[in-house]
C-alpha cells in the first residue's frame, strides 16, 4: 500500500522547480484533496495514514513532522526513480488532477478552503482524527 509520504513525493515531483511554493502547509492540503477525491471516486483509501483536525486545517501528523524543518519554505526531497510504479493509473490520475486544479492556489488559500469543509469543521475544536467515512461522504458532495 502507498503512504501519504509517497503521495507527497509525487506531488513534489509534479511541481515546476522554478516556481515552487510547495510548503508543508500547502502539501498537507493537497494530500487532503487527494485522499478525499480518491475516496469519493472509489470508496477506497488512497493510503492509511491518519489525518487530524488541527488549527490550520486537516493535517497528516507524520508528513508534518517529516517536513516541519522547512517551515514556510518549499519542501525539498529526493524523489526515488520509478516512484510512480507504486501507484495504479487511477491513483496517479487523481493525484495529477489535484495537483493541476488545486496546486495553483497558495497555501493560505487552501487552508481557508479546508476551514469551510465539514470534516474539518466538525472535528477542529478537539483536534481529533477525521474519520474516513466522513471524508468520503463530504467529497462525494463535491463531485456532483
Amino acid at each position: 500500500m502507498i503512504t501519504a509520504l509517497d503521495v507527497s513525493k509525487v506531488l513534489i515531483s509534479l511541481q515546476n522547480p522554478d516556481d515552487s511554493d510547495l510548503s508543508n502547509l500547502k502539501l498537507q492540503k493537497l494530500i487532503w484533496y487527494c485522499l478525499g477525491f480518491y475516496g469519493a471516486l472509489t470508496d477506497k483509501r488512497l493510503f492509511d495514514d491518519e489525518v487530524k483536525a488541527w488549527e490550520h486545517g486537516p493535517v497528516f501528523p507524520n508528513i508534518y513532522h517529516e517536513f516541519k524543518r522547512y517551515r514556510h519554505n518549499p519542501v525539498e526531497v529526493i524523489i526515488e526513480p520509478n516512484l510512480e510504479v507504486k501507484f495504479d493509473s487511477e491513483q496517479l490520475e487523481v493525484i495529477k488532477e489535484v495537483s493541476e486544479v488545486f496546486g495553483k492556489y497558495s497555501a493560505w488559500k487552501l487552508r481557508n478552503m479546508t476551514h469551510e469543509e465539514a470534516p474539518w469543521v466538525e472535528h477542529e475544536t478537539k483536534a481529533e482524527t477525521i474519520p474516513f467515512d466522513e471524508i468520503v461522504s463530504y467529497f462525494k458532495t463535491r463531485l456532483n
